[in-house]
């Protein structure tokens, strides 16, 4: 018998979007931020990003109250996506449904930023692996 298939993860989370996914996607969806594209619920290694930008490399999680006892999981998570060259930004779900314009503007700022280099930093020209 097969397991699940690998997307129907991503398509379960889609339908079961929570109040504050849908009021973001409604603002960030069909390039309505920024002319810049974001996927929701989208695979990125064995994690799945609530929001991604591919383009601008820029990853945004909504938090609920579920979060607060998984501190320590989303900052490992956090760590090992910004590894990959992504940044990341969380908004609690309160804060996308009360201050909306509060959080599309600090996505914004986000969107135009620098990019983070992808893969593993390497030391500076001169510098061994033990110098710090």
């Amino acid at each position: 018998m097969r397991g699940p298939r690998p997307r129907d993860r991503e398509r379960t989370l889609r339908r079961r979007r929570t109040e504050a996914e849908h009021a973001l996607w409604r603002h960030v969806r069909d390039r309505r931020l920024l002319d810049r594209k974001f996927r929701r619920q989208h695979r990125i290694g064995r994690f799945v990003a609530d929001f991604v930008c591919l383009e601008a490399g820029l990853i945004i999680e909504l938090d609920g109250s579920q979060h607060l006892d998984r501190e320590a999981h989303d900052a490992a998570r956090t760590r090992w996506l910004e590894t990959q060259g992504y940044r990341v930004i969380r908004f609690w779900n309160d804060d996308v449904l009360l201050r909306i314009d509060d959080v599309l503007a600090a996505i914004a700022t986000a969107l135009t930023a620098p990019r983070l280099p992808s893969g593993p930093t390497l030391p500076a020209r001169g510098e061994s692996e033990g110098e710090g």
